[in-house]
């Protein structure tokens, strides 16, 4: 069965297709999105259990990523912010750490209740000051583990303790392996803007990206083979087969490697808890992470989800998230265990939480390891395109850059063959 002949193809509708598609369709291509699917995002859903909105692993949204702001009317998401800054689970007391630059006032407080001294200030200040200047650290000379670089800094004591598990929930990696450029990137995203939550849920962002080409999205529908078919592609799925003259593959990094020999990068996982609470838990809109020498238990941070963004949760009812990362057998901790370790960051008791769901993500993010490379091809040796986080950076903004790119690069390519044949 034909479904009829298009400009471009495009295998899955994650932020990645989904860009690169409405960018085409934009430039008046004849463009189609295949999504394996029942819905849009790839790894960016919500699911609603029994009126709670529950993001599918640890997911927040920060605006000030550029190529967001590019892509969607961001102001359309409604977003809820943090607040600024981390709160802190220490051996004798919740501590808080403020944003400096959002909340300057309250900087000489945090220095004083927030056992930082001036030592360990400037050893922050050593490391993260590289993050204002960005396109030095997009040059790979001299990059290294975020971990070697914090030790040449000179950080340590309390403020190691919350940067690196602060760190491990962001880029899902607890041994200071990732990328330092890499890190300092996102610190820069901090730094210029506050992460907030969807009111809708973070599945919201593919929703509204999806809306122009909505007429253009076929769901369920899993591709099995592409071949060449003369100067374009034969993409068949279950029996049903289109052609197209360009196919970008913008699955996750395995399915990608299946469809088109493209070598995947090794995949960090991590599985997030939600509980519900029926009695009010105190404290800020605030990320929470265990600052003890040694944590009582495996979580990188955990959330009353329901302070930040309210319509996550039914009236009159908490919503809490924490998230652990997947160890390299595989196995996530739990769910007991990670109860018991939400409540003693928290600083509450557990007993009145019920689970509403457990979302363990075994390949959420591609691993991110120096030297940075920031683009990586995007199209294979026999012509496929190929987008998606892991041919950019590991981050929302890298799977929209990488759409972009691909979007961009078909024109380029479409240009020169028309005055080749003009």
């Amino acid at each position: 069965m034909s479904h009829g002949d298009y400009d471009v193809l495009v295998i899955g509708a994650g932020l990645a297709g989904l860009r690169c598609a409405a960018l085409l369709a934009a430039r008046g291509r004849s463009v189609a999105v295949w999504e394996s699917g029942d819905a849009v995002g790839g790894r960016v859903r919500t699911d609603v259990v029994d009126g709670f909105r529950c993001d599918r692993g640890f997911q927040v949204l920060n605006p000030a990523y550029p190529e967001l702001r590019r892509a969607v009317d961001v102001s359309a998401l409604a977003l809820q912010p943090f607040v600024p800054g981390v709160a802190i689970r220490d051996t004798d007391r919740a501590r808080r750490w403020v944003h400096p630059l959002r909340a300057p006032r309250r900087v000489p407080g945090m220095l004083v209740r927030g056992g930082l001294g001036p030592r360990d200030v400037t050893a922050l200040m050593h490391w993260a000051t590289p993050a204002l200047l960005p396109t030095k650290l997009k040059a790979r000379r001299g990059d290294v583990a975020v971990a070697a670089a914090l030790d040449r800094s000179g950080v340590d004591g309390l403020a190691r303790r919350v940067v690196d598990r602060f760190l491990a929930g962001v880029v899902l990696d607890d041994r200071g392996s990732t990328s330092n450029a890499f890190t300092l990137l996102l610190a820069r995203m901090f730094a210029l803007g506050v992460p907030g939550l969807p009111a809708e849920g973070m599945q919201a962002l593919p929703r509204l990206m999806a809306e122009p080409i909505a007429d253009r999205i076929t769901l369920n529908r899993r591709v099995d083979r592409i071949v060449r078919d003369g100067r374009g592609w034969a993409v068949s799925a279950a029996g049903d087969t289109a052609r197209a003259t360009q196919v970008v593959v913008a699955t996750d990094p395995h399915t990608a490697e299946t469809l088109t020999g493209a070598p995947a990068p090794q995949m960090k996982g991590v599985v997030t808890d939600w509980w519900a609470a029926d009695d009010p838990i105190p404290g800020p809109a605030l990320l929470w992470v265990d600052g003890r020498p040694t944590p009582s238990g495996p979580l990188v941070n955990t959330a009353v989800i329901s302070e930040v963004a309210r319509g996550y949760a039914p009236a009159g009812r908490q919503l809490v998230a924490a998230s652990a990362l997947i160890g390299s057998d595989g196995a996530p901790p739990s769910e007991s265990v990670t109860r018991t370790h939400a409540s003693e960051i928290l600083g509450v008791a557990a007993a009145g939480w019920s689970l509403v769901t457990r979302h363990v993500v075994p390949e959420a993010l591609p691993v991110q390891p120096p030297p940075l490379r920031v683009r990586q091809s995007v199209r294979t040796p026999d012509g496929l395109w190929l987008c998606g986080d892991h041919r950019d950076t590991a981050s929302i903004q890298g799977a929209l850059v990488s759409g972009r790119r691909v979007a961009q690069a078909i024109d380029r390519c479409d240009r020169r063959s028309d005055t080749a044949h003009a």
